[in-house]
């Protein structure tokens, strides 16, 4: 089992939240990027660089995630790419994407980004606070706990 991290818009936060975890427990963690990545010298946390343009390193994860992975997004074109695999997808604010939810996810950005083309303002999410780094790392701690690892 790995967990895979769609590095380039994960906050730092989040990372430095996987680092220990990955550390206490051994998981591999694999962050993927275009650009270079700092980790801490473990040898079950890598960093895997890989060229810029569109959607690049989300193609990387989508080729080499496996079912039952975890990978840490909030890419939802991705996450649902990833539940069509059989892997398993935790937004960077605690929440799991599942099967049942994914599509109504979608709908939901591709209506914003219609209205944002059009020329409404539609802001972007909040910022990450607090709260949400506990509920991510909740929400990691349950799932590292399914797995008896944690």
């Amino acid at each position: 089992m790995t967990i895979w991290v769609d590095a380039d818009a994960c906050p730092n936060q989040i990372k430095q939240v996987l680092f220990r975890a990955a550390e206490r427990t051994g998981i591999d963690l694999l962050l993927v990027a275009n650009q270079a990545i700092r980790t801490p010298p473990f040898p079950n946390i890598q960093s895997i660089q890989v060229s810029q343009g569109f959607d690049v390193a989300d193609n990387e994860i989508v080729r080499r995630a496996k079912q039952g992975d975890l990978v840490i997004t909030s890419d939802i074109p991705l996450a649902d790419e990833l539940l069509e695999k059989g892997a398993l997808a935790l937004s960077p604010r605690g929440e799991m994407f599942s099967v049942s939810t994914i599509k109504a996810k979608l709908n939901m950005r591709d209506f914003m980004d219609t209205m944002r083309s059009s020329g409404v303002h539609t802001g972007g999410p909040p910022q990450m606070n607090d709260s949400d780094k506990r509920e991510f790392a909740n929400a990691l701690d349950r799932y590292l706990a399914q797995l008896d690892v944690g």
